[in-house]
């Protein structure tokens, strides 16, 4: 499925599907094809929407978890969305709770995997060996149990982002802002149902994070994926789309009675 990149003002996004919004916020590294297993799958039945965030683009004295928390709230409402069922993995995960407790009346569900916000050890917060391509490589084969899964491509766009200042400037500080921004005492106030899908051979947040998440939300649900590290719907799409997809049943069923 080639998913088309819609723009309007200053977004870009994909919107496609209709019915029950579910908002995709990829990571740091992450792009809009990163979820095109769950686009496939659940466009048929939802209104699939990820704004593509200006992670590279963005003024650098905004460029914190902070500022583009803002951005999706502008998208959120420049779109008219609401009801929210939000997926976020790595940063888009901890995008996806800070934007919970700001706007708490606007969303429904959410679905995590591979979150930061408690702990995550990431290659954002510096770059000792910027342009050594050797490097890059191993630290994207990292984030996969199959490093099959980091194809040269991926690795090639990864290298090619580290290697430009102004985006590597940009990805430092919103790294160091994510490190900065530990969500621990504020989980307890997110009461909506939360989908935790974790790989179990996560390098970047260990299962011991998804514990802690899962201790600390009120309303949450746990899932392993065995064999998998840090972007399990990239890795594992059937057994994710499986997890979701009753995950979204149980609670809409929940919601309706």
């Amino acid at each position: 499925m080639e998913l088309k990149i819609k723009q309007e003002s200053d977004f870009k996004y994909i919107d496609e599907g209709q019915g029950d919004v579910l908002l995709l916020l990829h990571g740091l590294f992450g792009a809009l094809s990163n979820w095109e297993g769950v686009v496939k799958h659940f466009s048929k039945k939802y209104r699939v929407v990820i704004p593509m965030m200006p992670i590279y683009e963005m003024p650098l004295k905004e460029s914190s978890v902070e500022g583009l928390v803002k951005y999706i709230e502008r998208f959120v409402d420049f779109k008219n969305l609401s009801d929210l069922t939000l997926l976020g993995n790595s940063l888009g995960g901890h995008i996806a709770l800070i934007y919970a407790l700001n706007n708490p009346e606007n969303v429904r569900r959410m679905v995590l995997t591979g979150s930061s916000g408690l702990f995550e050890d990431s290659m954002g917060g510096s770059f000792p060996k910027r342009g050594n391509y050797e490097y890059i490589k191993e630290r994207v084969i990292y984030t996969f149990y199959d490093p099959k899964s980091a194809t040269k491509e991926l690795i090639d766009e990864v290298f090619d982002i580290t290697n430009n200042n102004q985006k590597c400037l940009r990805i430092i500080n919103i790294a160091r802002s994510a490190q900065r921004h530990n969500l621990a005492k504020d989980l307890p106030k997110i009461e909506v149902p939360t989908l935790l899908i974790w790989g179990l051979n996560d390098t970047i947040t260990p299962p011991e994070v998804a514990h802690e998440f899962q201790r600390l939300l009120p309303n949450a649900e746990l899932k392993f994926i065995d064999k998998c590290c840090h972007a399990a719907m990239m890795e594992h799409p059937e057994k994710f789309n499986l997890y979701l997809e009753s995950f979204l049943e149980k609670t809409t069923a929940e919601h309706v009675s």
